[in-house]
């Protein structure tokens, strides 16, 4: 994998782990917000590659079957912020539950997010740019629109006349 580094997703010296790609600048970024890059941070980014998006619930799930030791969530929840505060990771909320982290590498996306099934699609957030250029304009507010979640109904779902 050019220009990403490798690291265990697990303790360090744990060797039952596979290696898991952390995405480029990660360390880099961590040092810059005074962090380290530790076994559970490991773990948690790990989770997140794995799964895309995840609330925090679900990377403790995804955590505890990765053949590493019990995470409590406290130390979850606690990585997840620090990853947010450092850039790493971002979140969203899809709903009034907990907030859907993704590294931030995956980018800037809108979430479209079923009211009928739960499907949650992701769409470029240049389609949001009339709403922003509209909201600046009559509001005088500059809205960020590249990570937001925007709820209605899938094709699936969508109700018929």
């Amino acid at each position: 994998m050019r220009g990403t580094t490798r690291y265990r997703a697990g303790v360090d010296d744990d060797t039952r782990l596979p290696p898991v790609a952390v995405p480029p600048g990660v360390e880099d970024d961590l040092r810059r917000a005074g962090l380290r890059l530790t076994a559970p941070r490991r773990r948690v980014l790990a989770a997140l590659a794995r799964r895309g998006h995840a609330t925090p619930e679900e990377v403790a799930g995804e955590v505890s079957g990765d053949g590493g030791g019990r995470l409590p969530a406290s130390t979850i929840y606690r990585n997840l912020e620090s990853l947010a505060s450092a850039g790493v990771v971002r979140h969203s909320h899809l709903d009034h539950g907990a907030p859907s982290y993704h590294l931030a590498e995956h980018g800037d996306h809108l979430h479209l997010v079923c009211r009928g099934c739960g499907t949650v699609l992701e769409a470029d957030p240049a389609l949001a740019a009339d709403l922003a250029a509209g909201l600046r304009a009559l509001h005088g507010f500059a809205a960020d629109v590249t990570h937001m979640a925007i709820h209605g109904h899938c094709e699936r779902c969508l109700p018929r006349p």
